[in-house]
C-alpha cells in the first residue's frame, strides 16, 4: 500500500519565499504550521513587508477587498473583493465579525493604511484592526477637555520615517457669535497614548475623515460655520506633526459641493455641481499647484435631484473608475463615456467604501498581549 503521507518538497528556501510572497494572506496563515521555517520566514518582518508590496500594486486587485459601512437595518460592517467588483460578473459582500460589533451603535470607518484599518463606535471608542488575522488593537480614551456638545473628525495614518501608525483627533466646539475652541490630539500606535498638538491651522471641518496622501493627512475646511463660498485644504504631516495648506486647482464657476479623496495614492478633489454633474480633479504631482489635472466629468444618471458622487474609489487597469453614487457602486468608462452598476448580493444601502489591502502588518506590538477576535 502506497503511503499517502504528504512531503514537503526538498526546495531551496530562496525558492520557496518567493512563492509564499504571492500567496494569499489566508493560505499564509495554514501555511505557518508547515514547519519551522516556513512559520520563521512568514513571521520575518522583511517577508511582511514584501508580500504587502506585492499585494498593493497588483492591479488585478486579488488581493485587495473593501469594507463597507450600513446604518440599516442596524449599524454593521461588510465587506467583497475588489477585484470581483471590478472585473467579475456578481460580487458577494460578507458580514464581518468586528470588535466592539453592537447593532445599536454608529461605525464608522476611519481609514486604512498597509491592510490595517481604523474603525470608530460612537465616539470615542476606536480601534485598529486587520481583518485578514483577525487581530486588533483598542485605543485608549482621546480624553478631549472640551465641554459636551463638541463635534469630532479623525484621520489615520502611517508615519514611515519613525515607523508608527497614527490617528488625529480634531475636536471643536460651537459658541456665541460664531466663535469656536479646536483641540487637536495625535495617537502614536509605538506610545499607545493621546498628545496634544498646537498650531492648528484650519478652520470647520468639512469632511468626515482625513485623507491619507504622501504622508500627509488632509481636511477640507471653511473659514466659519455656515459659510460654504470658500474652501481650504489643509494637512499635517505625521512626520513632524506640523500643519499646511494646499493650493487647490481653478475649478470652473457654479455652486457645487466639495469633497476631498484619493485616486491613484494622489489627492484628488469631486465637485458635485448643483447634482447633475461631478467633476473629478486630481494632484498629479503632490504639493505643485499647476499639477491639479481635471480627469473626468461624469453627468448624474437616473434622478439628477435625488444622489450625489461620492469620490472615486480606484482605477481599473482598463482605466475605468470605481465610485458610489447615492448608495450604489457605479464603474465609468472615460473613454465611451459609460456608466455600468456591478451586481452586489447580501448588499443593501451602504453609507461609505474603504478599500484595504489584505496583509500581515499586526496592529499589536511585538511584547503586548494580542487580543484576537473570537
Amino acid at each position: 500500500m502506497q503511503d499517502s503521507t504528504f512531503t514537503i518538497p526538498n526546495l531551496p528556501e530562496e525558492l520557496i519565499t518567493e512563492i509564499l510572497k504571492r500567496v494569499p494572506v489566508k493560505s499564509l496563515l495554514q501555511f505557518r504550521c508547515v514547519s519551522k521555517s516556513w512559520l520563521g520566514i512568514i513571521s520575518s518582518s522583511d517577508f511582511v513587508k514584501t508580500h504587502l508590496s506585492l499585494s498593493a500594486n497588483d492591479k488585478e486587485y486579488k488581493h485587495h477587498r473593501l469594507m463597507l459601512s450600513f446604518v440599516q437595518p442596524e449599524y454593521n460592517l461588510k465587506d467583497c473583493s475588489l477585484g470581483s467588483l471590478l472585473y467579475g460578473s456578481v460580487t458577494e459582500a460578507f458580514d464581518l465579525d468586528y470588535p466592539m460589533k453592537n447593532p445599536v451603535k454608529s461605525v464608522w470607518i476611519v481609514g486604512s493604511v498597509n491592510g490595517l484599518i481604523c474603525v470608530a463606535i460612537e465616539e470615542n471608542d476606536l480601534f485598529i484592526w486587520n481583518p485578514s488575522i483577525r487581530k486588533f488593537k483598542r485605543l485608549p480614551d482621546s480624553m478631549p477637555t472640551l465641554r459636551c456638545g463638541y463635534y469630532f473628525m479623525y484621520g489615520f495614518g502611517y508615519d514611515e520615517v519613525h515607523d508608527d501608525y497614527k490617528v488625529v483627533g480634531i475636536f471643536c466646539i460651537f459658541g456665541a457669535g460664531g466663535s469656536y475652541d479646536v483641540e487637536v490630539k495625535i495617537y502614536g500606535l509605538k506610545s499607545d497614548s493621546w498628545r496634544n498638538v498646537d498650531d492648528f491651522q484650519g478652520g470647520v471641518l468639512l469632511n468626515d475623515s482625513g485623507k491619507f496622501v504622501k504622508g500627509k493627512l488632509h481636511w477640507a475646511t471653511t473659514a466659519r460655520l455656515g459659510e460654504y463660498n470658500g474652501w481650504d485644504i489643509i494637512s499635517i504631516d505625521l512626520k513632524d506633526e506640523k500643519w499646511g495648506k494646499i493650493e487647490q486647482p481653478c475649478y470652473e464657476k457654479g455652486n457645487f459641493d466639495f469633497v476631498l479623496g484619493v485616486l491613484e495614492d494622489n489627492l484628488s478633489v469631486l465637485c458635485n455641481y448643483h447634482k447633475t454633474r461631478a467633476d473629478v480633479w486630481v494632484m498629479k504631482d503632490y504639493g505643485v499647484k499647476d499639477s491639479w489635472e481635471k480627469m473626468y466629468t461624469i453627468s448624474c444618471p437616473n434622478d439628477p435631484g435625488k444622489y450625489m458622487f461620492s469620490p472615486p474609489l480606484c482605477m481599473s487597469k482598463k482605466g475605468e473608475i470605481l465610485l458610489v453614487f447615492g448608495s450604489i457602486f457605479m464603474i465609468y468608462n472615460p473613454s465611451d463615456d459609460s456608466i455600468r452598476y456591478p451586481e452586489v448580493t447580501n448588499f443593501d444601502a451602504c453609507l461609505e467604501a474603504e478599500i484595504y489591502t489584505e496583509s500581515l502588518i499586526s496592529p499589536v506590538l511585538q511584547n503586548e498581549p494580542i487580543p484576537q477576535q473570537q
